[in-house]
């Protein structure tokens, strides 16, 4: 009995075992100067519990190790480069095959950030709290510091480009409070923010769009299908026009008929009954000069047991689809280099 209660907690903990040997595996660098070439890497992150921690400076939290997937084009010349942030299902098979080939041909660099396999988690989608959202956002910027030192990457040349999950941390690195607070060097930011089929669009993590919250450098082009039902269009459209409204230049790209996740390889449709989402009628918002939470409608600071209420009467839900659309991520695809081309200068 005893040996059978060993085999049974070894068997369990295998994964996380061969995840952390994974890690150890791949080589640990402090920068890029030497010209990295094509393959896997790790570089050194943290995750912060929260965003008062995230606020407080980089190196908040337990050190991590993200894993950075490289893709560099051909050639020699120096020019720009993604960053790509993965959802909550964690790294897919378009982040290390569809999107990088389809940049590359445009002469744009990529590093896939894999946040979660590093962290020992498979998956947030049924619970967020796995690992913590300011952790994302904590890898973003750590990835943003590699990339601009390596010698055929133009530091005024790096996107972020965010998928569902991803998509809150491609549009929270343009909050100006979040992207003075991590330090960066020689006055370094994204210089474009791609988030595709975003979530945070409502609840908790949307800002209280107000003059300078976001930064007014940087456009932003959020692309979205009108027929998902995981994070739904319409919450990410009104909050786009919102920033836009506040000076930062914003596109809008909605795909007819695509749904979740369009963009991965697999084109049949998933219900992923247990996946966390927010009700696109949540009114909760925040302050980041504050990090008071607001309700939209009335305008009332909503805090303790009035914010766990509101939260559970009229925000949260489980259950969406997911599923591939290769034509529609054909045309995310066309819409996303053309931003590039006039973004970044590239091809």
């Amino acid at each position: 009995m005893a040996l059978r209660r060993f085999v049974l907690t070894w068997l369990a903990a295998l994964p996380l075992l061969l995840t952390s040997t994974l890690v150890a595996a791949q080589e640990l660098i402090a920068d890029m100067s030497a010209g990295q070439p094509t393959g896997r890497c790790a570089f050194a992150s943290s995750t912060p519990r929260a965003l008062p921690d995230l606020l407080k400076g980089p190196g908040q939290g337990e050190p991590a190790q993200p894993v950075g997937h490289w893709f560099l084009p051909p050639g020699t010349e120096r020019g720009p480069a993604v960053v790509l942030i993965h959802g909550s299902g964690g790294i897919y098979d378009a982040m290390l095959d569809f999107w990088p080939k389809q940049f590359n041909a445009a002469g744009i660099a990529v590093l896939a950030v894999d946040s979660f396999g590093p962290r020992g988690v498979k998956s947030t989608a049924e619970d967020q709290s796995q690992v913590p959202f300011a952790a994302d956002t904590a890898d973003a910027f750590a990835a943003l510091k590699l990339l601009a030192t390596h010698p055929r990457v133009d530091p005024a040349r790096i996107a972020i480009m965010g998928f569902s999950r991803g998509g809150i941390t491609a549009w929270r690195t343009a909050v100006e409070r979040i992207a003075a607070s991590q330090k960066l060097p020689d006055g370094l930011r994204f210089a474009a923010h791609v988030p595709v089929y975003s979530g945070g669009c409502v609840g908790i993590f949307r800002q209280v769009v107000k003059l300078d919250v976001f930064t007014r450098k940087a456009p932003m082009l959020w692309v979205h299908g009108d027929a998902d039902d995981y994070t739904t269009i319409g919450a990410c459209r009104d909050y786009a026009e919102r920033i836009a409204k506040t000076g930062t230049a914003v596109e809008f790209f909605t795909i007819e008929g695509a749904m979740h996740k369009f963009d991965q390889d697999d084109t049949r449709r998933y219900n992923v009954r247990g996946a966390q989402r927010t009700l696109e009628t949540c009114p909760l918002e925040l302050d980041i000069d504050t990090l008071i939470t607001y309700d939209r409608n009335t305008g009332q600071r909503v805090s303790g047991e009035a914010l766990q209420t509101l939260t559970r009467q009229s925000c949260s839900a489980t259950g969406a689809h997911v599923q591939g659309d290769r034509a529609a991520r054909d045309k995310a695809a066309q819409v996303i280099l053309a931003f590039f081309r006039k973004t970044l200068g590239s091809r």
